[in-house]
């Protein structure tokens, strides 16, 4: 039976870069994928989805009002998947999430989601929360605190680099907006 499956960490953990080596792996045995990744995060100058340490690849974009089911369905009966992939899963919407999973238990398609847990003020994204809730399994990926602890928040800062404790839920950026951090100095920051 086919999973769903989420990876979540914090900023700069390596989600993007997982993602592209699974599907490099499934590709390299001939088996076909299918990529996605939110619209609306349009930072590489490139392909839609790149990682940190330079790779890349081409992936359709999802929107809020995306159908992943049919979609994803269109694909699969005309040239079955071995597995669908998803970056920036945060940005799911809640029945997005449950498409992920008809995907998994009705089409034997695995669904392998990778995203943020939590915004910068240490609330759950809504698309996260679904998953948390329902994924068959979840995979924390660990990224580094500046003290070498496990990073497990998101710092957002100004252009001077103060940490952010107001505003929208999503604002995109990398490391110029945000720093991955533990959760003392995230609180240590936030209280300065």
């Amino acid at each position: 039976m086919a999973k769903l499956y989420f990876y979540y960490a914090s900023m700069n953990a390596g989600k993007s870069t997982t993602l592209l080596q699974a599907d490099f792996n499934y590709r390299e045995r001939g088996m076909a994928t299918m990529l996605w990744t939110a619209a609306l995060d349009n930072r590489s100058e490139g392909l839609p989805i790149a990682s940190r340490i330079g790779l890349e690849a081409d992936a359709r974009r999802f929107t809020p009002g995306t159908n992943l089911y049919r979609e994803t369905m269109v694909q699969h009966e005309e040239a079955p998947l071995a597995c669908v992939l998803i970056d920036e899963a945060q940005f799911l919407m809640a029945d997005q999430v449950w498409q992920c999973a008809r995907l998994a238990d009705e089409a034997g398609v695995p669904v392998l989601c990778y995203g943020l847990r939590a915004d910068f003020r240490g609330d759950l994204f809504p698309g996260s929360a679904v998953l948390l809730g329902i994924a068959d399994h979840l995979v924390e990926l660990k990224a580094v605190c500046h003290c070498g602890s496990k990073a497990t928040m998101n710092l957002r800062v100004d252009e001077s680099g103060k940490g952010v404790r107001q505003g929208a839920q999503t604002e995109i950026g990398g490391n110029d907006r945000y720093v991955a951090l533990c959760r003392k100095h995230f609180r240590e920051a936030l209280a300065g």
